[in-house]
This record gives C-alpha cells, sequence and structure tokens, in this order.
C-alpha cells in the first residue's frame, strides 16, 4: 500500500528540519517556472542553470526562516530573481567598456537629458541586415543590463513576460503602485538609450 506524498506544509517543515527528500518534494513542482524565469533574465540556458543551483541552495539555507506570509513558491520566486538579477549585475560590471558610448546620453546628475514617447521599431518589413538585428538585440541587453535591478526585474516580467502588475506585485513583495512607477522609469531609461541607435540606423 503506498503511503500519500507529504503536504506542502508537511514538505516544509521536514525540509526545514534537513530532510532532503522533503526539500526535492517541495522544490520539485516549482522548478519548470523557476527556471524559465531565470533564464528570462539570463538568456543563457546555461547561466540559468548555474543560477537555479545556486537559488536552490540559498532557498535550502533560508528555509528555517521562511514564515508563510506568503505561498512558498513565491518566496522561492523572489529568491532566484533576486540570485539571477545579482548574477546579471555581476556580469554588467565586467562590461563597463562595452556600454561607455550610453553615457554619453545623460546628464551630469546621471539622468536621461530628456523625456518623450517610447520609440517604436520594426523587426519585419523594415527590418535591418541581420548583423542590424543582432546589434540592436546587443544594444537593448545591454541597456538592460544597465538598469537598476529593480527596475530591470519590473520590465522583463511586464514588457517581456507579459505578467500581471498584480502578479508582479505580488512576486516581488512590493504593492502595484511602485510597480507602475519603476516600469515608468524603466521604460523611459531604455527610450533614451536606444535612441540614438534606433535613429542613427539606415533607412
Amino acid at each position: 500500500m503506498s503511503t500519500a506524498p507529504p503536504s506542502e506544509a508537511e514538505a516544509l517543515a521536514r525540509a526545514a528540519g534537513g530532510d532532503a527528500e522533503a526539500f526535492e518534494t517541495l522544490v520539485s513542482p516549482h522548478l519548470p517556472m523557476l527556471y524559465n524565469s531565470i533564464l528570462r533574465i539570463l538568456g543563457e540556458p546555461a547561466d540559468a542553470q548555474d543560477a537555479l543551483q545556486e537559488a536552490l541552495l540559498a532557498i535550502h539555507r533560508d528555509l528555517p526562516r521562511f514564515e508563510g506570509r506568503s505561498a512558498f513558491s513565491s518566496w522561492a520566486y523572489r529568491i532566484c530573481i533576486n540570485n539571477a538579477l545579482m548574477l546579471r549585475r555581476s556580469r554588467v560590471r565586467r562590461r563597463e567598456d562595452a556600454v561607455e558610448d550610453l553615457m554619453s546620453q545623460e546628464g551630469d546628475d546621471g539622468r536621461p537629458r530628456e523625456t518623450g514617447a517610447f520609440l517604436p521599431w520594426s523587426t519585419e518589413a523594415e527590418a535591418p541586415a541581420e548583423l542590424e538585428r543582432a546589434e540592436l538585440r546587443a544594444k537593448m541587453m545591454a541597456v538592460l543590463n544597465r538598469m537598476s535591478d529593480a527596475q530591470r526585474a519590473v520590465f522583463i516580467l511586464r514588457d517581456l513576460e507579459d505578467w500581471t502588475y498584480e502578479d508582479i506585485a505580488e512576486r516581488l513583495g512590493v504593492t502595484q503602485a511602485v510597480v507602475r512607477q519603476r516600469l515608468h522609469r524603466a521604460r523611459l531609461f531604455l527610450q533614451e538609450r536606444m535612441r540614438p541607435f534606433v535613429l542613427g540606423r539606415p533607412r
């Protein structure tokens, strides 16, 4: 006679006490979601795998301090996102020379010199050659790398993953008003730094 798998609460209690099998039972249903979320931030499967492993170690380490104020999946997700953002931030610091040209678009106080409408561009009928499309993607990733961690997380989850404001707020542990504020600033940040590149492309 087979025994029923432990409930999440039981698995939490056992895993917090050091039960490795209970920890595996606890995290296994959420692994695809956690991995895909990290992958969207880092872009490379190998990097995402490494970041996921580091995040799982952090989840296991901090599990005894989990108070259950949110769903386990939400708590674990925040750890994974933070881990991915920290990894990306560390790599940005090693690539500063590659994005020095973006600095010319900032004022002395580090803010954009001007703001305006978000600039659209086409990747279909008016698309440049493949090389130019690759350069556009690389430039956009360089700009994303220079956003604050908080703004980048909101931008990726809303504009790239199409999450609702409510879900983003719940996952990141902030209010929807904060989500909207960070998203607005992230869009302006991206717009201002992509403007010279987009407008400078051959027509």
